[in-house]
């Protein structure tokens, strides 16, 4: 993976190679997940891990911020399309430039940010194989403080159908030309272990492919015939469409990426996910496998 293949990854030797590029706009958007008494998590933005070191000339994309509607119940919810594109115009994203996104410990946030750029039509994003982590090998610089880009126009092009509600989940229960995949853990879907999101289990008739099954263990992404196999074994590229959920809208888009690599022409996030879906006890919902 040394070239700029529009598929939605690049490698570190890529990025170490054209950091110097001005069009180049590199971006942590790291979040925590910390241990909640209330609820599965407390949400906690990654800026301070950012200001103590990240990659050279990086800027950090607020993901609990001014990328998330800060008026919607759910937290990350998607911002409206304008304001969508006023929040990547003020990051520095417009015409001529190129994004790679990276975070320091699972890669599903810089998918987060991957996946909003491609639903507002932007396709000249990649995440970072492997994240920070593989940027440390072989010892590369990293940098204290902040940085910024100017900021500029978004050219918005919105495409709806990368996302999808409670309304169009349920509709496609019992849907054949549909696969709705689950990207939580196999304990979580099967609705065992202490995490929840108010009610056990998963969305009725939803298949499970966790995302942390996308990954080799040093972080970096299977091979695209392994990603194949995995999707394949829950039956997702035999279906017309594809719906990706997890907890929050964030996970499932590692899973929307992996099958955006793997051409797969129709794929929606589930934004509101299980955060929403479990929160409505009229919504079908199942537990084992």
């Amino acid at each position: 993976m040394t070239e700029w293949d529009g598929r939605g990854l690049v490698s570190a030797t890529w990025l170490e190679d054209h950091l110097a590029d001005p069009a180049l706009r590199l971006f942590d958007a790291t979040v925590h997940l910390r241990p909640s008494a209330v609820g599965p998590y407390r949400v906690e933005s990654g800026r301070a891990d950012y200001l103590t070191s990240h990659i050279p000339g990086a800027a950090f994309a607020d993901l609990t911020g001014e990328l998330s509607d800060a008026n919607a119940a759910l937290a990350f919810t998607l911002p409206k399309p304008a304001d969508l594109a006023r929040a990547m115009g003020k990051i520095g994203v417009g015409p001529g430039t190129r994004v790679v996104i990276y975070s320091t410990t699972t890669p599903m946030w810089a998918t987060r940010l991957w996946w909003m750029f491609r639903s507002a039509g932007f396709d000249d994003a990649a995440v970072l194989d492997g994240g920070l982590a593989s940027w440390r090998t072989d010892g590369r610089p990293l940098e204290t403080g902040e940085r910024s880009y100017p900021a500029a126009h978004f050219p918005l092009a919105f495409r709806p159908d990368c996302w999808t509600d409670k309304a169009g989940v349920l509709g496609a229960i019992g849907d054949s030309g549909v696969c709705t995949l689950n990207a939580l853990s196999p304990s979580v879907h099967r609705g065992e272990g202490g995490t929840n999101y108010g009610r056990r289990g998963h969305i009725a008739g939803s298949r499970n492919l966790p995302y942390a099954s996308l990954l080799e263990a040093d972080g970096r992404w299977k091979r695209d015939d392994e990603l194949r196999a995995l999707f394949e074994s829950v039956d997702a590229l035999s279906r017309p469409r594809v719906i990706c959920y997890c907890g929050g809208g964030i996970s499932a888009t590692m899973d929307a990426l992996a099958l955006t690599r793997l051409g797969h022409p129709a794929v929606a996030v589930y934004d509101g996910s299980m955060s929403e879906w479990s929160g409505d006890p009229t919504l079908p919902m199942q537990t084992g496998d």
